[in-house]
């Protein structure tokens, strides 16, 4: 089984104004079902999470749920939500939130008392918080770990290592402090995107992969393509193959932990994929 544990749909018509930046123009249109199924059967995907795009509004919950609901590849979502006061609906197809804590100026956002407050609720829900942030945000991320043990949190991206400079040093010292927390998984996703977009070899990838290997190990990391978003800089099919190459050292059971046990286990996706059957 191989389950991608990041991806998004949009429908540019509903407004994404972070679609906007000219660097984006070759997003800057609608990504459909129909777009995904044919990534995900020319990559061999089996299942795949469903995450916010960016729209941060509650309407896009709903929609996400519903493409869910009518599409058995999509085992579950990931929806939006203020973190300072989560309003999220009640399904079994929603198994995390996340808001889009990278925009937000203050490094220490994470450490302050309503965002504790909401994410203490999000936890009672029984639902995982993505962290979507810089490497600045890292410490803050780790601090909240800390103090809500009963929460499960998910890092996309690695927390965006800076790969176009190249000076990985302070953001592996904070990766390491928010590996600390049993709590806390992260993805193998959206690295592409934070090398140079027409430039980047698998080589760059390695030392940010290497170093959650060895923070976080095999059954704390899944994989994610970032798709359409890592059209950037790279297809779905390569981005798959370059997460392939950086891994080819691992035994088959780690592999299998990467591209599937992992996400079964940190989203509980076990009943979901019973329940969707084989797409």
């Amino acid at each position: 089984m191989l389950i991608d544990a990041h991806h998004h749909l949009w429908d540019v018509s509903k407004g994404y104004a972070w679609l906007d930046d000219p660097a984006l123009a070759p997003l800057r249109r609608s990504f459909s079902v129909t777009d995904l199924r044919a990534e995900l059967s020319a990559n061999g995907v089996d299942y795949t999470i469903l995450v916010e795009a960016g729209r941060c509004a509650p309407a896009e919950v709903e929609e996400f749920l519903n493409i869910a609901g009518g599409t058995p590849e999509i085992a579950a979502v990931v929806g939006w939500c203020d973190v300072t006061s989560p309003r999220l609906p009640s399904s079994p197809l929603l198994v995390g939130a996340r808001d889009q804590i990278q925009g937000q100026p203050d490094p220490d956002f994470l450490a302050r008392q309503d965002v504790h407050s909401g994410l203490r609720t999000l936890a009672e829900r029984g639902l995982v918080f993505d962290l979507v942030i810089r490497p600045d945000q890292l410490p803050a991320a780790a601090a909240a770990a800390r103090a809500i043990p009963e929460l499960t949190f998910v890092l996309d991206h690695l927390g965006k290592p800076p790969l176009r400079s190249g000076d990985l040093g302070p953001w592996r010292s904070a990766l390491e402090r928010l590996a600390l927390q049993p709590n806390v998984y992260a993805k193998l996703s959206g690295l592409v995107t934070e090398a140079a977009w027409d430039s980047w070899t698998v080589a760059d990838l390695v030392p940010p992969v290497d170093a959650a290997l060895g923070l976080f190990g095999a059954d704390r990391l899944m994989f994610g393509s970032d798709w359409p978003v890592c059209l950037l800089a790279a297809s779905y099919r390569d981005v798959k193959a370059s997460v392939d190459e950086t891994l080819a050292q691992l035994s088959a059971a780690e592999r299998e932990q990467i591209f599937s046990g992992t996400a079964i286990r940190a989203y509980g996706l076990s009943g979901l994929l019973g329940a969707a059957g084989s797409p």
